[in-house]
């Protein structure tokens, strides 16, 4: 019996035993259900800049978790170890209660830790189990975090979004092309930029690799949509640097400079990153 997954936008129709692109969901029994569901590949105290978040509860610390697979091929993925890794990935597994208790201990101790943030490989691929320990966070007082490439449907995001309390969202560039490249929905990731400023406090980050997406004129056009959004929206402009299989020179700093100036001419924080 084929089923299909309506969480992002790719819609993968799979048949019986099937995984879909993301490695992280497969159909059962003619259900999708998810692989990653508290199986965590990484699980680190990070310091909030880290994610990036830089308006955030600033100088504070956050729980960072992750799990294995993405629902994008970005061919310079730093964290591809993870992203592009499947249930065969050695993971510890820890239940939605398990991983709340554990945030709520690091709030006690000396550096404090705000919640829980969902990252390193895409969370919004494990939906259920984000869905399922940020109820528990905001029962528990604590803070859930989304860094997210944003490939979700309207309805998924819809009902995740009242549990969430910020994002920090990569628009890969400004442009259908790029987004194909990544094999991306450039529209999607549009809408869910929107309705989650609308929701909660929502940061952007874009990854300058040269020749594909570092033209003034696409960060222009960028930079203006998203002050069209909100003007005090954070953007993070980071360098790339060769990984996974791409072998390119790094991002120029000079360039990613030059992008900061366009993008203040609308935005009142832009942000340098890896630089």
């Amino acid at each position: 019996m084929q089923a299909t997954c309506s969480l992002c936008p790719r819609h993968c129709r799979l048949s019986e035993g099937k995984t879909g692109f993301c490695r992280a969901r497969r159909n059962q029994g003619g259900k999708i259900v998810s692989l990653n569901y508290g199986k965590m590949a990484s699980l680190a105290l990070d310091p909030i800049e880290k994610k990036p978040l830089a308006r955030f509860h600033p100088g504070s610390f956050i729980l960072s978790a992750g799990s294995f697979g993405c629902n994008l091929r970005c061919p310079f993925c730093q964290n591809y170890e993870i992203s592009q890794a499947d249930e065969k990935f050695p993971v510890q597994e820890i239940s939605p209660e398990a991983l709340v208790r554990l945030a709520v201990d690091f709030s006690h101790k000396a550096m404090g830790n705000l919640g829980i943030a969902f990252t390193y490989n895409e969370p919004l691929i494990s939906f259920e189990f984000v869905r399922d320990t940020a109820k528990l966070l905001q029962q528990e007082g604590l803070s859930a975090v989304l860094v997210t490439n944003g490939m979700i449907e309207e309805e998924p995001l819809r009902e995740l979004l009242p549990y969430i309390d910020a994002m920090n969202i990569d628009l890969k560039a400004f442009s259908e092309e790029f987004y194909r490249w990544v094999k991306g929905d450039f529209a999607a990731v549009r809408r869910t930029i929107a309705m989650a400023v609308e929701a909660c406090h929502v940061e952007v980050t874009t990854l300058v690799v040269p020749g594909k997406n570092d033209s003034l004129e696409e960060m222009e056009a960028e930079a203006k949509w998203l002050s069209s959004l909100d003007p005090d929206l954070v953007l993070h402009i980071s360098r790339y640097f060769p990984r996974w299989q791409m072998e390119e020179p790094a991002t120029d700093i000079g360039r990613i400079q030059e992008l900061c100036r366009v993008a203040r001419r609308y935005l009142k924080y832009v942000c340098t990153g890896n630089c």
